[in-house]
Order: structure tokens, then sequence, then C-alpha cells
């Protein structure tokens, strides 16, 4: 500030921390506001929407759904690559590869429903691989 100026030091500060004050008390004042039908700081009568629990998926269901989805991939000649890109284990690799021996065996002769048979194999290899104890300590089985 120059000679002669006629501001106080300090004397911007007042204005912007009054407005500031008054924001704030605006900000925490619709913190409490009150929603229809409800007096100002009371709860609601009736409780809003209930929120959906989610969907656990089983550990069969899982391995279900990679096997069936990369024996469909190599069963259709796209490229994959090892077990561990597929995000599988080696016993979840294991179940894929007979699924699709079986499904290339059945297209061979003919049958032309090879889904049905890579759900139905899938779900039989998943659920006997798990009935033993799954994927076990190690990560690779």
């Amino acid at each position: 500030m120059g000679r002669g100026s006629t501001s106080r030091p300090g004397a911007f500060g007042v204005p912007v921390l009054a407005a500031l004050a008054a924001g704030l008390t605006v900000a925490v004042a619709g913190c409490g506001a009150a929603g229809p039908g409800e007096a100002h700081g009371t709860p609601s009568a009736t409780p809003g929407p209930a929120s959906p629990s989610p969907r656990v998926t089983s550990d069969v269901d899982l391995c279900v759904n990679i096997v069936g989805h990369w024996s469909r991939e190599v069963l259709d000649g796209r490229g994959y690559g090892d077990y561990q890109s597929m995000g599988m284990s080696g016993g979840q690799y294991e179940i894929l590869r007979e699924v699709v021996d079986a499904a290339r065996a059945a297209r061979r002769q003919g049958t032309h429903d090879a889904d049905a048979l890579i759900d139905r194999q899938a779900r039989q290899g998943c659920e006997a691989w798990y009935r033993g104890g799954g994927p076990g300590e190690r990560p690779w089985r």
C-alpha cells in the first residue's frame, strides 16, 4: 500500500471472513435440512428404499463360469494364453481341457449342441473339484 492510502492493514480480511462464515452457516444448516413430511431434526417415519443385498456367487458357480467361457473361446479357435493369463487355477484348467476335448469329439460326431455339453461338463467337473477340496493351500491347484 502506498503513502496516503486510507486502507487499514487487515481491512480486506473482514469482509472475506464474514462471507466465509455466512457460507459455512448455510452449508452446516443444509446438513440437517428437513425432508418432505418431517419436522426439522426429526427422522422420517418411513424408511428410504431398501437397497438389495449383494449377490454372492459360490466358488462352484465361479468355476463353471470361467471354465465355460474359456472352453467356448478355445473351441471356437480364438487365441488364449496359459491358464494363469485366463485367470484360472491349474485344477480349473484341467477341467477346461477335459471339457474342450469332449466338445471337440461331439462336434466331430455331428453333435452341434456343444454349448449344452460344455455347461453340463463344466458344472460336473467344478462340483467334483470343489467337493474334493477345490484349490487347497496352493494357488495353482
